[in-house]
């Protein structure tokens, strides 16, 4: 099969690189080894999360923040985004000189979407909060989306632009084939003039293949959600320094998250829970809001994501092969940056360049300098 530009991987990134290449005109086709979604980009807690970000993310995750507010109406398609802002919450004054650091170094680079919040505001916004939370921080953008409905959002609307998706199909061969790539897996064999690379946890070894070494691990975070309760939490929350995410959805079930991980099993594409860790992240969420000890825990689960030592992904072109793109490495924090990620690369795809600094987001920021 060929193509103008072949991207492996069919989670979020991948999706929204196909569309903003077939919207282009390009010719795409993405290869998926599972099946749309399998794996990170669609079993994670959805997050649309500007607050907390690193500095060298917020300028991509603001421009992301952006495209949120009217992705349904450009894509064609829900993705279940609600903007409910989000809360991270001061459980002590620790937390508050924590907070205050981050607002200043945020400041500091001319962005103000971080405000603090007293403990009055904390109680106004989450009545049913912890006596012992002493205040926050807040954005009003943040909110959430469903992460199988959105990254479905983009397939479809790139299919109406004449992108191809093929599932099932795991490369295993990459080469370079004069000005063209060849890739191959077992039953089939693809020939494109660009390559991009999005395959999340087993992305570096597409990169190996492509001539980039790149230090990522894999791990296999872990969610849990309840039975319907009564609705006492309007903002997604977020804790200053204790692993805690949550939100509670218009149907009134709860996502508790927090970056508990279970064990992973690449080799086999197979996860496995750890119910002990999960029995914490249910006692936290508790500690911080009593009224969670009425709920009853209706499924949990996990998937495969891709971690970089510094948890900031990997964008950009190859430094060791012309034509080959990344853009992986998203440390559980990417699904937001979805949208812009899209862009960006399809920015380079077409004209090598892009409007964003991605120099944090080199492929060889860890390579060994020769002496």
């Amino acid at each position: 099969m060929k193509t103008d530009v072949l991207v492996i991987g069919g989670g979020i990134q991948g999706c929204s690189v196909a569309y903003h290449l077939a919207k282009q005109g390009m010719a795409v086709t993405v290869v998926e080894k599972d099946c749309l979604a399998r794996h990170a980009s669609g079993v994670n807690a959805g997050g649309i999360r500007l607050i907390g970000r690193h500095i060298s993310e917020v300028a991509l995750s603001k421009a992301a923040m952006e495209m949120w507010q009217n992705l349904d109406n450009e894509l064609g398609h829900e993705t279940g985004f609600r903007s409910r802002s989000l809360v991270n919450i001061a459980a002590d004054e620790a937390d508050i000189e924590t907070l205050k650091k981050r607002q200043q170094l945020m400041n500091d680079h001319g962005y103000f979407h971080e405000k603090m919040i007293d403990q009055q505001e904390l109680r106004e916004r989450l009545p049913h909060v912890s006596d012992f939370c002493v205040g926050g921080a807040v954005s009003e953008t943040d909110g959430y989306a469903i992460p199988y409905q959105a990254t479905l959002a983009y397939k479809l609307a790139a299919e109406k632009f004449g992108a191809k998706f093929v599932s099932g199909v795991e490369v295993k061969q990459i080469r370079k084939l004069g000005n063209h790539w060849l890739v191959k897996s077992d039953t089939q064999e693809f020939e494109s003039e660009h390559l991009v690379n999005c395959a999340g946890a087993w992305a570096d070894l597409i990169s190996v293949m492509i001539g980039d070494n790149v230090p990522l691990s894999y791990s296999a975070p872990m969610l849990m959600v309840t039975a319907r309760m009564p609705h006492f939490a309007g903002p997604v929350v977020g804790s200053v320094s204790r692993p805690l995410s949550f939100k509670q959805f218009e149907n009134g079930t709860v996502l508790i998250g927090g970056g508990a991980k279970g064990f992973a099993d690449r080799a086999n594409n197979k996860t496995r829970l750890d119910y002990q860790l999960l029995a914490k992240g249910a006692k936290n969420a508790i500690d911080f809001f009593p009224i969670m000890k009425t709920a009853c825990i209706n499924r949990m689960w996990s998937g495969l994501e891709g971690y970089m030592p510094d948890n900031l992904p990997v964008i950009g072109p190859s430094p060791k092969a012309e034509n080959a793109w990344h853009a992986f490495g998203f440390s559980a924090h990417g699904f937001q940056m979805g949208p812009i990620v899209g862009k960006i690369m399809a920015d380079l795809v077409l004209t090598g360049k892009t409007e964003f600094s991605l120099d944090a987001f080199r492929v060889n920021r860890y390579e060994r300098k020769v002496l």
